[in-house]
């Protein structure tokens, strides 16, 4: 089987960039409050970007495989 050639840079990839640069931000969410549920603000946040992340990653993916499918099975 041939290799796949590469394909062109995709700007929507740059979605996955942003839940990654909102949780190595530590001094913005390095805080107690607001809470939430009695949960400290750093937890509750860290939180919220697991589920940004798992939405992130499926737009990117239904994004990218909006083409059709070409029969091939990775």
């Amino acid at each position: 089987m041939l290799p796949r050639p590469p394909q062109a840079a995709r700007p929507w990839r740059l979605l996955l960039l942003i839940p990654v640069l909102a949780v190595l931000a530590v001094p913005v969410f390095n805080r107690t409050g607001p809470a939430l549920w009695g949960f400290p603000f750093f937890y509750w946040y860290q939180m919220l970007w697991v589920i940004l992340c798992s939405g992130a990653a499926g737009l990117v993916f239904l994004l990218e495989n909006r083409g059709g499918h070409d029969g091939e099975d990775a």
